[in-house]
């Protein structure tokens, strides 16, 4: 019980942060698609660039975020493709995004925090990586491909910042250059935004929520069994073959895949869909609905996988 309180202390800001920001737009007018854009285009590549540069990269945590990536892109492809004539509007590729991914920045650092010691919630952090460029490639690919061609989805992904701000943080971190620590105390600071403004846009998109249209039973179905039940199928999978057959990996990196493979729905699933028109109501209350459920559902996971 003690880890269910911690863990319901610890998450409690993040409703804070989802009501207030549904009353900034409600009655302050702010507008989500401009907190969007902040969260992409500055925010997002900032928090990536730093990151990256601030673990000690070996080829098994190096493992991490590729196999995830890859992982994520499997899914989200496959996804789209068995239910791409489901809906015959923008949802599938909303679905199909939520698929290959999870709220494993907003909702899964803290959750790091709280479980390991300083050293493996690091290189949690960096793992998250793969979430974001994820998201803003295959994720921003199959999302936009609901109202654009395959062209204008590609010439998209390929303005967004974070995914360059990936590559020269790690090409800066094998070249051994790191952070001052008078700048990196200043990009710290980014984390913290990019974390209260994205559980915000959750909030944000609830504005304008129609019962009906937007309460999507069959939605909210197919995307809670990916994410609560093959996700961490899907990953105790690989653990048991590593541990059994290959030896690549520890124990501590079995830790990190597997509350990488808990958290709720992603945060960006809101986003995107905000950036891209792709039904954002629908993808707010189906975001905001699984992270009420993870308050119950994390924590019988970690005890049934024999804890932290």
């Amino acid at each position: 019980m003690s880890i269910f309180f911690l863990l319901l202390l610890k998450i409690f800001p993040l409703y804070i942060n989802i009501v207030l920001g549904y009353f900034s737009t409600k009655l302050l007018h702010v507008q989500r698609e401009s907190i969007a854009n902040i969260l992409i285009y500055i925010l997002g590549p900032i928090v990536v660039f730093s990151a990256t540069l601030s673990v000690k990269i070996d080829l098994s945590i190096l493992f991490l975020p590729i196999f995830f990536y890859i992982f994520c892109s499997i899914i989200a492809f496959i996804a789209l493709f068995v239910f791409k004539n489901t809906w015959n509007d923008a949802t599938s590729n909303i679905l199909a995004f939520s698929a290959g991914t999870g709220n494993t920045g907003y909702f899964g650092i803290p959750l790091a925090i709280i479980f390991f010691p300083p050293y493996l919630a690091d290189i949690y952090i960096f793992t998250v990586l793969a979430s974001l460029l994820y998201e803003s490639t295959t994720g921003f690919y199959v999302t936009a491909k609901g109202n654009f061609t395959v062209k204008e989805s590609i010439n998209k992904m390929l303005k967004l910042p974070i995914l360059y701000a990936f590559i020269l943080g790690i090409a800066l971190n094998l070249l051994g250059v790191g952070i001052p620590e008078e700048v990196s105390s200043y990009t710290a600071q980014f984390k913290g935004a990019y974390g209260i403004l994205g559980m915000m846009m959750l909030g944000m998109g609830l504005v304008g929520l129609k019962r009906g249209s937007d309460l999507d039973v069959k939605f909210i179905s197919i995307t809670f069994i990916l994410k609560f039940i093959f996700w961490p199928l899907a990953i105790l999978g690989v653990i048991y073959l590593d541990r059994n057959f290959y030896m690549f990996l520890n124990e501590d990196l079995y830790k990190v895949m597997f509350l990488f493979s808990i958290v709720p729905l992603a945060g960006n699933t809101v986003t995107l869909a905000v950036l891209l028109n792709a039904k954002p109501e629908k993808a707010s209350f189906t975001v905001l609905v699984s992270t009420i459920v993870s308050v119950l559902y994390i924590p019988i996971v970690l005890a049934l996988y024999g804890g932290f």
